[in-house]
């Protein structure tokens, strides 16, 4: 056991924090080929010097601010289109994680996987596939003061005047991580499993004028109207939908906000 996580080591197979670290989820890549890291170890750190996001943006955040996570999952879908909602499940378990302590405030998913408070993003996320697994790391801004925030655009609990209990968030998290990809894995299949319906509902995403910057330097501007069954974007642009799987989406602000 963790003795600076209980709650969360009852639920993780094996939980690590480290002092250090360049990147958890390269960390825990190295080590899932080692049976001795089974499905639901948790490897985590509260100073990542390397982080790695989407698109393969780096960030680097101050020693103590935030909270670095990496979750081995080996119990999978068979079906790989079930598979592309393991991020969205992610999103949706750390929003509701996030949500339970801050609970005046307006918690939800950014397609396809950041956690926003009020409109601002907290954390973010990245899946990696390994052969036989996928790795799920989260960063969450935990303790940044308003000058150590990386964008205008970021908050985090310091920000929203919370003292963030790191066990019982990352609990939180597994808890309903662990349940959602438990009935995906059954169902092998977001709809059947209730996963799309509850992402759907927690989607920020949904409903705005958005500009989606895709692979190949295109560019689509539109109106994000649903998720479909694999957990691709759809955009309506001019009456006619198209269906996004990967690209950096923005949410279109009017002018002043």
């Amino acid at each position: 056991m963790n003795v600076g996580f209980p709650l969360s080591s009852a639920i993780a197979a094996r939980i690590e924090e480290l002092p250090s670290t360049g990147s958890t989820n390269a960390d825990l890549r190295a080590r899932a080929g080692d049976a001795e890291w089974p499905h639901l170890s948790v490897l985590l750190t509260r100073n990542q010097t390397a982080g790695r996001g989407r698109l393969d943006r780096t960030w680097v955040a101050p020693a103590g601010s935030s909270l670095a996570i990496s979750v081995l999952l080996r119990e999978l879908p068979a079906d790989p289109g079930a598979r592309g909602w393991i991020p969205l499940a992610a999103g949706l378990a750390m929003a509701q994680a996030v949500a339970a302590q801050l609970p005046d405030h307006d918690v939800a998913v950014k397609w396809p996987n950041d956690v926003l408070v009020d409109g601002r993003k907290i954390c973010g996320i990245l899946a990696e596939a390994t052969t036989d697994s996928v790795i799920v790391g989260s960063g969450v801004n935990t303790a940044m003061t308003p000058e150590e925030l990386p964008v205008p655009t970021a908050t985090s609990f310091t920000v929203l005047g919370t003292e963030v209990d790191d066990d019982r968030l990352l609990s939180d998290y597994l808890r309903v991580l662990d349940g959602r990809l438990v009935a995906l894995a059954a169902a092998d299949d977001a709809v059947v499993s209730g996963l799309h319906a509850a992402v759907t509902d927690r989607c920020a995403t949904l409903g705005l004028a958005v500009r989606a910057s895709m692979p190949g330097g295109r560019v689509l501007e539109g109106t994000a109207t649903a998720l479909d069954r694999e957990g691709r974007l759809l955009v309506s642009i001019d009456g006619v939908e198209h269906a996004i799987s990967a690209g950096d989406v923005v949410h279109v602000r009017p002018a002043g906000n």
